[in-house]
């Protein structure tokens, strides 16, 4: 196996301007990757992420996209195609804020939009890059999903359920495209400090209450950084996990063990 953990070509990472997907899309330019950084509105931040890859030795590009519209999802991986040549790792991060709200107290307009984003938005993606992967001697899919798919955390439903309808998208593509040499992991995520966690706490959602009940179901007691969802996301997208396809990685310090 060569020094290089990536083929020539691009990591395009949806969600890149996020707490965790920006350090997501800066620790793949650090791994030695291209790195196309998808952002729906906040371009000046995309273009601050860009700048800490490129100032990493890694080239970076910004490409807007609202992945709730068929025809920006498609223009938008034919211009980081161009740019960069070849797609060869897709990272997808995309969703709306996630309110904390039972099951039943949900408004169909929360599930709805929760649905667009991450389930509707995530197909659109794998179904539009999957055709450029077979042609280009294959590829990764990594989704950043939920740790509450494997012990669900009450009130994230909005959270936990479009992303465990992207696990099984997940395995269906490992299964269906490996012959193609396609591969499509999951990084299960917990609660991490940054992004969502971060900004609901401000919110005043997660009190001090929800704090001790959470680390009585941890095993590690304290919080992950966006780096360990990065560095997970890297060695399923690189040529170390060549022979790892449909499998999750639960990064959340052993919560609900």
């Amino acid at each position: 196996m060569s020094d290089t953990l990536f083929p020539n070509g691009a990591t395009v990472v949806f969600g890149g301007t996020g707490g965790i997907g920006k350090v997501v899309a800066r620790e793949f330019g650090k791994a030695g990757t291209d790195v196309a950084v998808m952002y729906r509105s906040k371009a000046e931040l995309a273009e601050q992420v860009a700048s800490e890859i490129e100032a990493a030795g890694a080239n970076a590009t910004c490409h807007k996209c609202d992945v709730t519209d068929p025809e920006a999802v498609t223009s938008a991986i034919s211009d980081v195609i161009k740019a960069h040549g070849r797609i060869h790792t897709c990272v997808w991060g995309a969703g709306p804020l996630a309110e904390q709200v039972l099951i039943q107290e949900s408004s169909f307009e929360q599930w709805k939009k929760a649905i667009d984003v991450e389930v509707h938005g995530f197909y659109r993606v794998t179904t539009a890059l999957i055709n450029h992967m077979r042609n280009n001697g294959g590829g990764s899919f990594v989704h950043l999903g939920s740790a509450g798919d494997a012990s669900f955390p009450p009130k994230d439903v909005l959270s936990v359920a479009p992303k465990a309808a992207n696990e099984s998208l997940i395995k269906g593509i490992a299964r269906e495209e490996g012959v193609h040499n396609i591969r499509a992991n999951s990084v299960l995520i917990g609660v991490i400090e940054a992004g969502m966690f971060l900004e609901l706490t401000k919110q005043g959602v997660f009190t001090e209450e929800w704090v001790t009940e959470v680390q009585k179901n941890l095993a590690l007691k304290h919080w992950g950084q966006p780096e360990d969802i990065a560095n997970a996301a890297i060695f399923l997208a690189s040529d170390k996990a060549a022979y790892i396809t449909g499998q999750q990685i639960n990064v959340s310090g052993g919560y609900g063990l």
